[in-house]
């Protein structure tokens, strides 16, 4: 109510009769008494309404988004649930990270509004009686273009910010050269171009380091593994663990033991999830890497029109001091 309205009300209130009040008097002292009344509650509600819009809601949810044949696992939080979305493309295939992007990079959570994916066969989205051949990259990028739109929908934004890891960032690459519309800006962290390439890589990496060092017996497992392509879960991994025990899979080494038991006692991850996480590894992997072996990101994508950053290190420095100005500005 405006407050010319409410001053004319006010004045149509009569004095006070001492002796008989008459009744048309009485109702206009009534009739004052609510339209003031109303008029402070009004006035009060939109200050605090002003103040509650102004104020920063977190935002703390875990759902299953269905998309008919299978549940994706999501876990979004920020402090400000209007803060741009970010949303984490994990590694693998079928690695669901979530529980170590939180441990490691969780400040995001104070910038962004933070959306951890497991995807289709990885982690809680992780289905036993699932088909493995629906685990193709076409499947993904379906999969990935839902929770898009759903994140789009539900947060009330046009656009979303991708960040891939590993096998994510070629998931991720491929999405943004599909839909540059619905991003604001892609990040790909150990961008991955040729899976072929980078077996063949990180095998020479190795046999270099275990010459100069005359490591016999990795020399001996790396003979017996042979050159790549390796299509199995189990043969990637032996290569891994020769290029973890040198140095070149992790920017810093790690106790595993030590981030393990902090996640669980921290809520990152409860101890049964590991089971399906170790599971969505090997599933998707054997599933997977025989269609990987054959991409390749540097013919099938000569360009994207979206905002790119190739980063290998600190992705808290890049995205707050880099990433956050470049959004707001466009």
């Amino acid at each position: 109510m405006s407050q010319t309205t409410t001053k004319h009300d006010i004045s149509s209130v009569q004095p006070l009769n001492t002796t008989q009040p008459h009744p048309s008097s009485s109702k206009s002292r009534f009739h004052g008494a609510v339209f003031l009344s109303l008029s402070l509650l009004i006035m009060g509600c939109t200050s605090a309404a002003t103040h509650a819009a102004d104020a920063s809601v977190p935002i703390h949810q875990s759902e299953y988004l269905d998309i008919g044949d299978a549940q994706l696992f999501l876990q979004t939080r920020g402090e400000d649930r209007r803060a741009p979305i970010l949303l984490w493309l994990h590694g693998g295939p079928g690695g669901a990270e979530r529980p170590l992007f939180r441990y490691f990079n969780s400040d995001l959570e104070n910038h962004f509004v933070v959306v951890y994916w497991d995807q289709r066969g990885a982690g809680r989205s992780f289905d036993s009686d699932a088909d493995p051949h629906e685990l193709t990259v076409s499947r993904h990028l379906a999969d990935l273009d839902a929770v898009v739109d759903h994140l789009r929908h539900t947060l009330g934004q046009d656009k979303i910010l991708l960040i891939g890891h590993s096998w994510g960032s070629l998931l991720g690459l491929l999405y943004s050269q599909q839909h540059p519309e619905k991003l604001s800006a892609y990040v790909g962290v150990a961008q991955i171009v040729s899976s072929l390439t980078t077996q063949y890589a990180a095998y020479e990496f190795a046999s270099l380091v275990a010459a100069s060092q005359q490591d016999g017996a990795i020399r001996t497992s790396l003979n017996k593994l042979g050159p790549p392509p390796y299509s199995s879960s189990k043969q990637q991994m032996t290569l891994d663990s020769v290029i973890e025990k040198y140095g070149g899979l992790f920017h810093k080494q790690l106790c595993q033991f030590c981030v393990i038991v902090k996640a669980i006692a921290t809520g990152l991850v409860t101890p049964w999830e590991f089971i399906s996480i170790h599971r969505g590894i090997h599933t998707s992997v054997d599933a997977m890497t025989p269609e990987l072996l054959t991409r390749n990101l540097e013919e099938e994508v000569p360009q994207v029109n979206v905002l790119s950053y190739f980063y290998w290190v600190d992705m808290i420095e890049l995205l707050n001091q880099w990433l956050l100005p470049a959004i707001s500005k466009s």
